[in-house]
């Protein structure tokens, strides 16, 4: 897969990687949006990579999948994806930009995960190019095992490995101790050391060795442009990175949870392959694209389709019997029918109508569940409503489409403030879902984002409920005396009988009890519910006649109005607790940054060499567009988690708003 950060030339590298193998007769344009990875609409319109594309071409005898995934950060889910479906990482680094922070939490994201890695530097033809600046700046960045393949030479590239040019001399030996020192011949280095000529044969063998083992990171300057490079990168890809049956495959267990025996990508193993991603084709519908870990995927077959642990995403458990009926190699947008995919490959299905992202598909005797990979957690919240009654309908018509295709997007239905939430993972994600919203036939706007508060008593109040209707016929009589009290943060409702002398029969106790507990859940003088309070039945009267189980419920909800009319109420918010990860040079803007948020930073401790954790608990109100602000504070390398700590009053010039 090509990894890198965003305008590192994946996209341009992948074309050129195409026409260079004859796939395509002429590689296409991100400017001019005729590339064949960026085929999606909003990709053409932001000029960048929204989603993982697969574009598979043969070189020799190798068939290579080359795996294009967005470099922003707004779809890190993407790249996560694309981490799982491949054996290997191209690092794609500009020669004209150098290395920043954003492009170490990528190289991060493929540490991880053990992801065997090689450095591609792209762009060599650009004016500012710096090819050996660009390899120290990596050196620097992600450690002494990046080093130099090829490097420019006065006509095309220098293999290091094969020249006897005494100007790389110095580069040459580097590059051979390193290959040596992750050998498993454990002689290799006293004899280069002793003056041996290591043949190239071993080298290559070792090199591959050193790759697989994620340590060594080989460097290839490339130019796709000019082309030079690509055939040096082809060969290399084919001949020193990892096969598939050297990729270690995650975890498998049964569909309840046994654990599986590992397996390995063997052609005629039991089937096991995972929908890595779901996209929704205007003509042939649900396209789930596979990797298959183990057996064999044919057409015509059942299959199984098992999806388990992303229930909070919207994707609920199932387990669901299918039929594949044709199996496809893509190319982009692209399909091309093939007779089967083997352990290994990736291949693309139609019409699974169960299958969504992170799908376990294995056979139906033996229906297997493969370990979910961690997607992060949406944290920008966007409320959407339809312009029309008919745009309601497609509305909830895409929504499930989008949800079954992307994990990393979370779909509220808030029942307090009686919003729909698109919880996205920065601006441009949540672009990229609403155009797809609209491109399916549902116009929608935006509103601001609600929180949910809450209110409570500030001091003890008492309340008077009469409820008495006697206008002949059978009529309605309860009368309650209640004393309201708050408690403590989280403590909840409580509810205290203090009836003495049988003033209210005991059968209407809970009546009152009940039209108190609907009262609360319906609010008071703000209209949101009312937490941590005692109420406490001190008095009351009833009718031998009249006197009923709805009367006393609406006495008990007109007495908690009367307590409320009487005494104190206020606010409350909620506050979250959030962990922040940020460079140590960041560290003086975001904690004033917090501190205008009405922050209390509760301590900070240190992460990763250069980086800082911050706890702090924040209101959530400050944090609705958080996840944007951060990435501007930080320049794109802040993160940030966050979960719900308690309630807490609301400032007073703020619940005057709220009211």
């Amino acid at each position: 897969m090509l990894v890198g950060p965003s305008g590192s030339g994946k996209t341009t590298l992948t074309e050129a990687l195409l026409a260079t193998t004859g796939v395509l007769s002429r590689a296409g344009s991100v400017t001019e949006g005729n590339t064949v990875c960026d085929h999606d609409p909003a990709a053409v319109r932001q000029q960048r990579s929204v989603g993982l594309a697969v574009a598979p071409v043969r070189h020799g005898e190798v068939k290579i999948n080359f795996i294009d995934t967005p470099g922003y950060a707004d779809f890190v889910g993407e790249l996560r994806a694309g981490l799982r479906a491949a054996d290997a990482a191209l690092f794609v680094v500009s020669a004209a930009e150098g290395v920043d922070a954003t492009t170490v939490a990528l190289w991060e994201e493929c540490a991880a995960v053990g992801m065997p890695r090689a450095v591609v530097v792209a762009r060599t033809d650009h004016h500012r190019a710096d090819v050996l600046g660009e390899i120290a700046s990596c050196q620097e960045a992600f450690g002494a095992g990046v080093v130099p393949l090829y490097l420019p030479g006065d006509d095309g590239l220098v293999n290091l490995l094969t020249t006897n040019d005494p100007r790389y001399e110095e580069q040459r030996n580097a590059l051979i101790e390193g290959i040596i020192a992750e050998s498993e011949d454990e002689t290799l280095m006293d004899r280069y050391l002793g003056g041996e000529d290591i043949d190239q044969a071993t080298l290559i063998a070792d090199l591959e060795t050193a790759v697989v083992r994620g340590s060594f990171h080989p460097v290839v300057p490339v130019c796709a442009m000019t082309g030079v490079g690509l055939a040096e990168l082809l060969d290399g890809v084919a001949r020193a990175f990892p096969s598939p049956l050297e990729h270690p495959l995650p975890d498998v267990t049964g569909v309840d949870g046994i654990p599986h025996p590992r397996l390995a990508a063997d052609p005629d193993g039991p089937l096991v392959a995972e929908v890595v991603r779901t996209a929704v084709d205007s003509y042939v519908g649900r396209v789930s694209l596979v990797r298959v870990f183990s057996g064999t995927l044919r057409p015509e077959r059942p299959v199984h389709v098992s999806g388990h642990g992303m229930a909070d995403r919207g994707h609920e458990d199932h387990d669901v019997d299918e039929r594949v009926a044709h199996v496809y190699s893509p190319l982009g947008a692209n399909l091309r029918e093939v007779p089967y995919c083997v352990a290994g490959d990736l291949c693309a299905l139609t019409k699974l109508g169960s299958a969504e992202t992170g799908d376990t598909v294995s056979a139906p005797d033996k229906p297997l569940l493969m370990a979910p990979w961690e997607m992060p957690e949406p944290l920008l919240p966007v409320a959407v409503v339809p312009r029309s009654r008919s745009d309601e309908d497609n509305l909830a018509r895409n929504l499930g489409k989008l949800v079954a295709g992307d994990p990393t997007l979370r779909l509220e239905r808030n029942a307090e403030t009686h919003q729909l939430v698109l919880w996205c993972m920065g601006e441009a994600h949540a672009d990229v879902v609403l155009a797809r919203l609209r491109a399916g036939g549902a116009e929608v706007d935006t509103e601001p984002v609600r929180v949910a508060l809450r209110e409570t008593f500030s001091g003890q109040s008492k309340g008077h409920g009469r409820h008495v209707k006697q206008s002949g016929g059978h009529g309605q009589y309860a009368v309650c005396d209640i004393v309201v009290e708050p408690l403590p943060r989280g403590s909840g409702f409580e509810f205290v009988d203090k009836i003495v002398g049988g003033a209210v029969p005991n059968q209407f106790i809970p009546s009152v009890e009940k039209g108190v507990r609907a009262q609360l859940q319906r609010g008071l003088q703000g209209g949101y519910p009312v937490v941590d309070v005692r109420v406490t039945l001190v008095d009351g009267k009833a009718h031998s006649v009249d006197s009923s189980d709805a009367a006393f419920q609406t006495a008990g909800s007109l007495a908690l109005k009367d307590a409320a009319a009487n005494g104190k109420t206020a606010l409350l918010e909620p506050v979250d607790e959030v962990s922040i990860r940020l460079p140590d040079e960041h560290l003086g803007t975001v904690l004033g940054d917090l501190s205008g948020r009405r922050g209390r930073v509760l301590g900070t401790e240190a992460d990763t060499a250069g980086y800082t954790l911050i706890r702090a608990e924040v209101p959530a109100t400050e944090l609705l567009r958080y996840a944007i602000e951060l990435r501007s504070l930080t320049s794109g390398t802040g993160t940030y988690t966050r979960r719900f700590c308690r309630y807490d009053p609301l400032p007073q010039a703020l619940a005057a708003r709220s009211t």
